[in-house]
């Protein structure tokens, strides 16, 4: 059986649950009650392709279904007095250079210690329109990766910047080390991703999955892996990371995707995978003006990119990445 979503909003293919009623399918893609998904259902957390429908709806082949999973009732995010390094802020908007091992929002397991929690502990206001443990969010990074994260303070701006990520208006790229050598010095990876059916927690390239593109750029070639700059063109959960592995050159370090081996031989501590949000260009939802901001590389992973160089050096560099050429990108 199917171990229960926790609180956050999934998407799944109608192809699994082709001819059930509406409510046994989310219940069996969720891992949840017949009552709970019926609730679900009731309270207009569920939809298909867009559209409200009932519980008895007979599910078709071809279709979406996303499921909102709320936080438990009773359950209050706790505001915590948590250090962060803010890399742009206004009125408006709030970028969190985010460090690796920090959850961005409660969930079972994590209810404190969170992004959101140290947000929340900084006594300003986030936008509301978004359930009360993902507050203002934009979009999110996994735990393991650091860099820029951007976070909305009103609903007027979440709603322009959540549009403008949606429209691809937000460029993101990312740093990454992966195993291997690429076949060419530019790779776009255009695979479909959704949930992997066998592993709820993992997402896995899917014909039947949400449409993800990511571009990889080779800035720099190593004996055992590549210096990477990922662009995504999408922003599906766990999306460099499983392009990467469907392609034979999984993140260095992560334990997940088949990344994880070798740790030692690129001085990379536990639990923590080359995967850093480097570079975030935006225009400001209010004032108009480009916003370009960048994080130069964590410590631990200028020391990781220094030792599979063989370059020492290259860790006193105040921002490898600048050497490298990675804010030269173009595409």
């Amino acid at each position: 059986m199917t171990a229960p979503l926790g609180p956050g909003t999934y998407s799944f293919s109608t192809d699994d649950v082709s001819g059930e009623r509406l409510d046994l399918g989310v219940a069996r893609l969720t891992g949840l009650s017949r009552t709970q998904a019926a609730t679900l259902i009731a309270t207009g957390k569920v939809t298909v392709d867009g559209r409200s429908e009932r519980a008895s709806f007979r599910c078709m082949a071809g279709e979406s279904i996303d499921v909102t999973i709320p936080v438990p009732p009773g359950r209050e995010i706790a505001p915590e007095q948590i250090a962060l390094r803010i890399a742009f802020e206004d009125d408006d908007l709030v970028v969190v250079d985010k460090p690796a091992g920090m959850v961005v929002h409660p969930a079972p397991g994590n209810w404190t210690g969170t992004l959101v929690n140290a947000l929340m502990g900084r006594g300003q206001g986030l936008a509301e329109g978004a359930a009360p443990e993902r507050a203002g969010l934009v979009h999110r990074l996994d735990k393991e990766t650091s860099g820029l994260l951007i976070v909305a303070k009103t609903d007027r701006a979440l709603r322009a910047m959540s549009e403008a990520l949606a429209a691809r208006r937000i460029t993101r790229r990312y740093a990454c080390l992966a195993w291997g050598h690429l076949d060419a010095d530019v790779v776009r990876v255009d695979q479909p991703l959704a949930r992997d059916p066998n592993d709820r927690t993992r997402v896995a390239v899917r014909p039947e999955g949400r449409q993800a593109k990511t571009d990889f750029h080779r800035l720099a070639r190593f004996d055992s892996a590549e210096f990477l700059r990922a662009h995504l063109h999408t922003g599906r959960t766990h999306q460099i990371r499983v392009h990467l592995a469907s392609i034979g050159h999984p993140v260095v370090g992560d334990d997940t995707y088949g990344g994880g081996g070798g740790r030692r031989l690129v001085g990379l501590p536990p639990k923590r995978h080359f995967l850093h949000a480097a570079w975030l260009v935006f225009t400001h939802p209010v004032s108009g003006v480009e916003v370009d901001l960048r994080s130069p590389l964590p410590e631990d992973l200028r020391h990781s990119l220094a030792t599979v160089a063989g370059e020492p050096d290259w860790f006193a560099h105040p921002d490898p990445l600048e050497y490298l050429g990675f804010y030269r990108a173009t595409g």
